[in-house]
């Protein structure tokens, strides 16, 4: 039964990965302006690059390839993201600073999340299993 609640949450915690990814790859603008805005360099191949590094991370997540790697990186971008793109929370219309305060908790919530899958790893149903890198978790 474990191994089947490891896979609902290696699903679930990918779904926002591969669909933001995806949606950065093909249309780049909008983050690359949050970039820009954070006074980040070379805002559209940032934009890019994270865009990528989401997609890939996010199938990783989804098919249990080198998790406990992706459960570390998406760890840091989550905080990182927070920190750098919705804080201080202050600083916009009363509707951008709730939006950008949800953002940073849901950010932290995630980087624990995505913690605990690095810490207890992919599962049984995962390529790590099956390249033998994963122990079993317990039933």
């Amino acid at each position: 039964m474990s191994n089947a609640i490891i896979l609902i949450a290696r699903i679930l915690l990918s779904f926002m990965f591969i669909l933001s990814g995806f949606m950065k790859l093909t249309d780049p603008a909008g983050t690359a302006g949050m970039i820009a805005g954070a006074g980040l360099p070379a805002a559209t191949l940032l934009a890019y690059v994270a865009g990528l590094f989401e997609l890939l991370a996010g199938l990783a997540v989804l098919t249990g390839f080198q998790v406990r790697i992706a459960g570390w990186l998406l760890a840091a971008f989550c905080v990182f993201t927070g920190i750098a793109f919705h804080l201080p929370y202050a600083s916009g219309t009363e509707l951008v600073n709730i939006l950008n305060q949800i953002m940073v908790m849901k950010n932290i919530t995630l980087a624990g999340a995505y913690i605990l899958l690095a810490t207890v790893g992919a599962g049984a149903y995962s390529i790590d299993a099956r390249r033998g890198l994963q122990a079993v978790a317990a039933r």
